[in-house]
């Protein structure tokens, strides 16, 4: 399993994307799917290092547990426990000023990976996202 710690702030996501994107290259996995799952560590990472940290320090933990046939990816904070899952997922339905501010950034992860799921183990948040991985020549 690949796994970087990081400290949670906004000025390490390029750290994190260029981590999940090497262990993306070479696998064949098509362009639409690689955004996708480029979107998704966005903003799962810019979540945490926004929220998870009132005081503004603390580490995320990114592993790529390999897994045949999907891609996923695992974040893990020590920060407040927040099951992100647990919200109701906002009214796209309504314009942006009658919908409730939050919510839209999770709602997209779940839009764009095929699983998400939220843990809380050994005092760590525990967030889980992966796609089934299709490839250019499929």
């Amino acid at each position: 399993m690949l796994e970087i710690k990081i400290p949670a702030h906004t000025d390490r996501l390029g750290e994190v994307l260029a981590f999940v994107g090497a262990a993306m290259r070479g696998t064949g996995i098509d362009m639409k799917q690689e955004n996708n799952i480029n979107i998704a560590v966005e903003e799962v990472f810019v979540n945490i290092a926004h929220y998870a940290y009132p005081s503004g320090e603390g580490d995320v933990t990114v592993s790529l547990p390999v897994t045949p046939g999907s891609f996923v990816i695992e974040f893990r904070d020590s920060g407040l426990p927040y099951d992100p899952l647990s919200r109701c997922d906002p009214d796209i339905t309504l314009s942006a000023a009658e919908r409730e501010i939050g919510g839209l950034g999770i709602f997209m992860v779940k839009q764009l990976m095929d699983s998400v799921s939220y843990r809380y183990e050994n005092e760590c948040n525990v967030l889980t996202i992966s796609k089934e991985l299709t490839y250019e020549s499929d």
